[in-house]
């Protein structure tokens, strides 16, 4: 009986998780326009848990969205010694998912022009977005689908602003560097730790990012540390700092080309974002948990074009 409880119990958390993670990426889809009908989405898969996530609900969405469009899987085989080819086609023949495995070996061109012991992750990242966007391009795909998460954005935007001097981070949907491209991050408002719960609990085969024995990037893993103890130590701080992404007020930063300071004048009317240098700022803002009992479908209003 006490097994049985356990298990419900289990069954419940899970539910609501994954509840949660359609109802964040459909709300991200639908606020950014990222999908429209007859869209043909190519999932970059990796192997490790964002990119599982992302083709997991991608594939669901699919399921349940008024519209229509396909998803491909891509995966690249960049030939580091000992990856695991047979894992991912299982995988996604498992699941009866198109795909295809791109083989093109960048591991032997990183490692002839990194020094030992550098990181490689820059050069490696190049390559591989050059090899997606012709990939893309080859298949038709009219989006490309990437599974970075609201923390991934959090800590680029501290990443850039500590290290790069520019108030700037990952956007939802953008255009690729070489123009023939849009990139959507469906994930934008998941978690990581839940789509990291949900990884585990759905038991992906996880293949790890360490078979070229490169060290993490240490400045964004310093990042992360220090928001996972703002996390523990400061509870809705995380949130706070995501939501301040969304509510941008450019005539009270100092970017001049951003705002026109030149044009600010006095009018004699009150203005909702005027002058309050001498208002002790207002700290209203409360976080409480989202109500996973809100239907999914209020969430997956994916844009539809006539």
């Amino acid at each position: 009986m006490q097994t049985e409880r356990t298990e419900a119990k289990k069954q419940y958390g899970f539910n609501k998780l994954q509840k949660r993670i359609r109802r964040e990426t459909g709300k991200a889809i639908q606020q950014f326009s990222m999908i429209e009908h007859n869209d043909k989405i190519m999932v970059c898969l990796s192997g490790g848990k964002d990119s599982y996530t992302l083709l997991d609900t991608l594939m669901y969405l699919k399921r349940v969205a008024p519209i229509h469009f396909d998803i491909v899987a891509v995966n690249l085989d960049q030939k580091q010694p000992g990856f695991p080819e047979h894992v991912l086609p299982k995988y996604l023949d498992s699941i009866g998912v198109d795909y295809e495995i791109v083989e093109e070996d960048t591991y032997s061109i990183v490692k002839d022009k990194i020094p030992e012991g550098k990181t490689t992750c820059s050069l490696c990242s190049r390559l591989r977005r050059g090899i997606l966007y012709k990939t893309a391009k080859r298949l038709g795909a009219t989006k490309i689908a990437l599974g970075h998460h609201r923390d991934d954005m959090i800590e680029t935007l501290f990443l850039n602003m500590f290290y790069g001097g520019k108030l700037k981070s990952m956007p939802p949907k953008l255009v690729s560097d070489n123009g023939e491209h849009v990139v959507i991050r469906p994930l934008a408002f998941c978690r990581e730790k839940d789509i990291a719960r949900y990884s585990e609990a759905m038991e992906f085969p996880i293949i790890p990012c360490n078979l070229c024995g490169s060290q993490e990037n240490l400045q964004r893993k310093n990042i992360k540390m220090m928001l996972n103890q703002w996390d523990r130590q400061f509870p809705g701080r995380i949130e706070s700092i995501f939501t301040a992404m969304q509510n941008v007020t450019p005539s009270h930063l100092v970017d001049n080309e951003l705002f026109n300071f030149d044009a600010v004048k006095a009018t004699g009317v009150e203005t909702k974002e005027g002058d309050t240098a001498f208002d002790a700022p207002s700290f209203n803002q409360s976080f409480t948990p989202e109500d996973d009992d809100e239907p999914i479908s209020s969430a997956i209003q994916i844009t539809q074009i006539a």
